[in-house]
């Protein structure tokens, strides 16, 4: 079974208060110069073989559903085998 990443950001024009929490709270646990962008990971498993048109198929369900266009850009990739040992 093979596995399908979607990742999820805001752009970035768009204000991330969750990322600006996160920094604020690595800075005060003494972690300087980090600054976070928080998004979304979805894993999709995959019966069969991952094809070009089952990966455009995952692109579509991921901008029609999965992230929000307007705020959000999103990256659709097939996870390697090292990746998934991790």
């Amino acid at each position: 079974m093979a596995r399908v990443v979607v990742d999820v950001m805001p752009k970035p024009e768009i204000l991330d208060p969750q990322g600006k929490a996160v920094t604020g709270a690595l800075g005060r646990l003494g972690f300087a110069g980090l600054s976070v962008r928080q998004g979304k990971r979805f894993e999709i498993e995959v019966d069969g073989e991952v094809t070009d048109a089952r990966l455009a198929e995952i692109h579509r369900a991921a901008e029609t559903l999965l992230a929000n266009t307007v705020i959000e850009s999103f990256d659709v990739r097939l996870e390697t085998a090292a990746e998934a040992a991790l």
